[in-house]
């Protein structure tokens, strides 16, 4: 018998925390960009940047970060491609939000990058959130099971995208927009691999996982003056837990355009 032969497997206790240690590195793996992402953050309140504004710099090392994970190949093109649309998305709200009749954050520094009063580094925010989407599915090997119909899924994605922009004029349906998504992805199931063995949970309680460690990440972010939110002006304080349900709706918006593309692409694989 082989020495790997007699060794006991490992189970119960021992097992979980195997499981939770690759877990927890896989999805290191996934935050590759938004860890290094932070790290530039840091580096920026720092380093002598001279006569190169911060936002600028920001920018500039965001922009390497990107090209060397396509050329380490530890992003594809079609997730840089994915990404893409969520700079594009991100740039749009971000010009809404920043503006004066509305205010809801600001960059209060000067940078030659700023377009619209928005720093072009702000895209990469919403792409790091993605990023680490398209990348923990490919890690993970992630499957779905009971994902619902184009139909239920891209109006709820357009009508959640949407409410961002409205509900500083209309009612507020993010409690709605939350309520429907329950519903919508009740009978969801969002499989991965730690290891071999496959480990599932049911996908809105994966929503609002992500959307709370986003919350988290923020909270780094707005520290190391990323943007800035008006109650912050006088100094640091710990972002509003309530933004936690804004990120949850922004994590499930990502999540749908994703996963739909990815589903739109493996249908043209078949067909083709």
């Amino acid at each position: 018998m082989s020495q790997a032969a007699a060794l006991p497997a490992p189970g119960g206790f021992a097992r979980f925390c195997r499981e939770f240690w690759w877990f927890g590195l896989k999805e290191a793996r996934a935050c590759i960009f938004a860890g290094s992402f932070f790290v530039v953050l840091a580096l920026s309140t720092k380093l002598p940047l001279g006569p190169l504004p911060r936002y600028d710099f920001i920018l500039l090392a965001a922009l390497l970060i990107q090209g060397l994970l396509i050329a380490t190949r530890l992003e594809s093109w079609d997730e840089v491609k994915t990404i893409s649309l969520f700079h594009l998305l991100g740039f749009a709200l971000e010009v809404f939000k920043t503006h004066p009749a509305i205010g809801s954050w600001h960059y209060p520094e000067f940078a030659y990058s700023k377009v619209l009063g928005v720093p072009l580094y702000s895209g990469f925010m919403y792409a790091a959130v993605a990023s680490y989407m398209a990348q923990a599915w490919r890690i993970m090997d992630l499957r779905l099971t009971g994902y619902p119909s184009y139909w239920l899924s891209l109006p709820l994605c357009a009508a959640i995208y949407l409410n961002f922009f409205t509900h500083h004029f209309l009612p507020d349906l993010r409690w709605l927009l939350i309520g429907a998504t329950v519903l919508i992805f009740a009978r969801t199931r969002v499989y991965f691999h730690p290891l071999a063995t496959p480990r599932w949970m049911p996908m809105p309680i994966a929503f609002v996982l992500i959307g709370f460690f986003v919350w988290l990440a923020e909270n780094i972010a707005t520290f190391f003056r990323a943007w800035q939110y008006p109650e912050q002006a006088a100094g640091w304080t710990l972002v509003h837990w309530g933004k936690i349900s804004s990120w949850g709706l922004l994590v499930i918006l990502s999540f749908i355009v994703i996963a739909d593309l990815k589903h739109l692409k493996a249908r043209r694989a078949k067909s083709g």
